[in-house]
């Protein structure tokens, strides 16, 4: 167990967090997607999923991991938003130039373990290996879920991270 010390790792980001609360005018949302939009894309911090869109705050539920792919936890995430948060659009949205389609799982099972010093071979990585197919599959896993099926649009998007367009793919 790691014991933290007097200073911390995380004072920079403490000090800007209190100049951000300082001025902090957003308080009092009720948690709903006002635009009725959730976003699920990537980690990268190229993406700016609200401003890519036109959105603001309180506009859309962003959900992000590695390759913007739908894991069983951004269904979760698009189950809760469609029932509870207002959402009736879903925007599944990989990028140009993702890490994630740049090796096999096998390759990256191998990079962490050279790199980490530890065996990361139990480890997925959800790779992809073909964008365009993983987000045609990505689209049918959200719009065959039981519990989303027909109750709202779903569309598939590939974000180009030089340009800052978006083109629809599904």
């Amino acid at each position: 167990m790691v014991t933290p010390s007097p200073r911390s790792d995380f004072d920079d980001l403490l000090e800007a967090n209190r100049s951000y609360a300082k001025g902090f005018a957003l308080g009092g949302f009720d948690g709903v997607a006002r635009a009725g939009v959730a976003v699920v894309t990537c980690m990268d911090s190229r993406i700016q999923p609200l401003k890519m869109l036109g959105l603001k705050h309180g506009d859309a539920k962003i959900f992000r991991n590695p390759g913007g792919r739908i894991t069983d936890a951004a269904l979760e995430a698009i189950v809760l938003g469609v029932h509870l948060l207002n959402v009736s659009r879903v925007l599944i949205v990989p990028h140009t130039r993702c890490a994630m389609t740049k090796m096999s799982e096998n390759e990256l099972r191998e990079k962490i373990s050279e790199v980490s010093g530890q065996d990361a071979w139990w480890q997925h990585f959800h790779v992809v290996p073909d964008q365009r197919a993983a987000l045609v599959e990505d689209v049918h896993r959200v719009t065959s879920h039981p519990l989303v099926q027909g109750r709202v649009q779903v569309g598939g998007f590939l974000y180009d991270v030089d340009t800052g367009l978006l083109e629809q793919l599904v």
